[in-house]
């Protein structure tokens, strides 16, 4: 079901979903010393392994991680070159790459011989349909005014996300993974914190959104909400990425899941804010015997409280500890989804969040010991607490046993 390929440079995982080829891939330029000879050796090694996949033209979506701020619009433009009409929806996010280059790039391709129906409205939104299945990708959804304030800021995000999903036929109700990259996330916002900020204002605008899920299956879920990852930036602002699923097909279901390990989220206590962040752990989308894992931001931490403080190797361990548990056959039956169910071998796709640059390569081996060969990008990035020093996100698949 997942084929794992990886040289010097690039990572990739083939996913066969019924007659859907998905490839997930993670590219570090391999030569070159300005922005524009870089971007374009990673994006000549992508578009060399979708060619070599049969999926050419197929990329829907991509993360564009950037070492410098302020060349984000000379990389899009580099990008708009690059691709011509087939851009996919593409996030431009200020996280350094740990490796030290100016740039690296995750690449979503779909393709196959089910008929995929690719639909690029603009940079930022691309629809694709299959096997009657449809899935928007809505990148970069950041407001351009100075000035505001963080819950200003993320009112913005979700509405006009809302409002780019109803234009294409969704609504913001079929939301199952958002990101949300918010400059500064642990620093001061008045008397309280800017990421405490975002999840009031999240908070605040998911009181009147009952989000779609196969509820009677989520067994003991007591609420539904994507899964997400929130996660820290350079610079000030506050950016949405996400991801909407459509179909009418009775043989496919999402349901989010909770860690047995963990505190939900969403029951957090008022220690760490006045409203708690609302996300899901991860969200499981089941089509026949089949299914893909999307993993939230996943940190150190047992029941609500941080483990291995000042430990990078100990929260390294003890996150991917969380993911197994997460994503295993117990708890997908806890969930109603009895026989799924994943382990850290059938992750195909990763990115690991280094607060500070200093650990990476302790951060690097104990991921490399723990998942073997899997498609990576480490970047630079600042985590929703002090004495966080590590998050990690995934894609698993899965396929039910008998």
């Amino acid at each position: 079901m997942i084929r794992k390929e990886s040289s010097e440079g690039i990572g990739y995982s083939v996913v066969e979903l019924d007659t859907t080829r998905h490839i997930l891939a993670a590219a570090a330029p391999r030569e070159g010393n300005t922005l524009r000879e870089q971007a374009h050796d990673a994006l000549k090694t992508i578009r060399a392994l979708m060619d070599e996949e049969s999926t050419r033209g197929s990329i829907v979506r991509q993360a564009v991680f950037m070492r410098d701020i302020d060349q984000i619009e000379a990389c899009r433009q580099l990008i708009h070159e690059f691709y011509g009409d087939d851009l996919p929806a593409t996030s431009y996010i200020p996280q350094p790459p740990c490796e030290g280059k100016l740039i690296e790039i995750e690449a979503l391709g779909v393709g196959g011989n089910g008929g995929t129906d690719i639909r690029r409205h603009c940079e930022r939104m691309v629809v694709s349909q299959h096997e009657g299945i449809a899935w928007a990708h809505l990148a970069n959804v950041c407001p351009k005014a100075d000035g505001m304030s963080v819950y200003d800021q993320s009112v913005y995000i979700f509405e006009n996300a809302a409002a780019r999903l109803s234009e294409k036929g969704f609504s913001f109700d079929q939301v199952i993974r958002t990101w949300i990259y918010i400059g500064d996330i642990v620093g001061p916002e008045g008397e309280t914190q800017r990421y405490k900020e975002l999840n009031r204002a999240r908070t605040d605008l998911y009181e009147e959104i009952k989000f779609k899920a196969s509820s009677a299956l989520s067994g003991a879920t007591r609420a539904v909400y994507p899964a997400s990852t929130g996660i820290g930036t350079e610079g000030k602002n506050v950016a949405l990425s996400c991801m909407a699923l459509s179909s009418q097909r009775d043989d496919i279901s999402w349901v989010p899941l909770e860690n047995p390990l963990q505190t939900s989220a969403f029951d957090y206590g008022t220690k760490y804010g006045r409203k708690s962040p609302k996300f899901a752990r991860a969200m499981t989308i089941a089509c026949g015997d089949m299914a893909t894992i999307l993993v939230s931001g996943t940190a150190s931490i047992i029941d609500a409280e941080t483990k291995f403080v000042g430990d990078v190797e100990g929260q390294t361990r003890q996150t991917l500890d969380n993911i197994a548990a997460l994503i295993d056959e117990e708890n997908h039956a806890r969930h109603g989804l009895p026989g799924l169910g994943a382990t850290l071998a059938d992750v195909g796709l990763v990115r690991v969040y280094v607060k500070c640059q200093e650990d990476y390569a302790k951060t690097k081996a104990v991921c490399e010991s723990m998942l073997g060969e899997v498609p990576t990008i480490y970047v630079v990035a600042d985590v929703c607490r002090d004495d966080l020093l590590v998050e990690i996100e995934a894609m698993a698949f899965t396929q039910r046993s008998s």
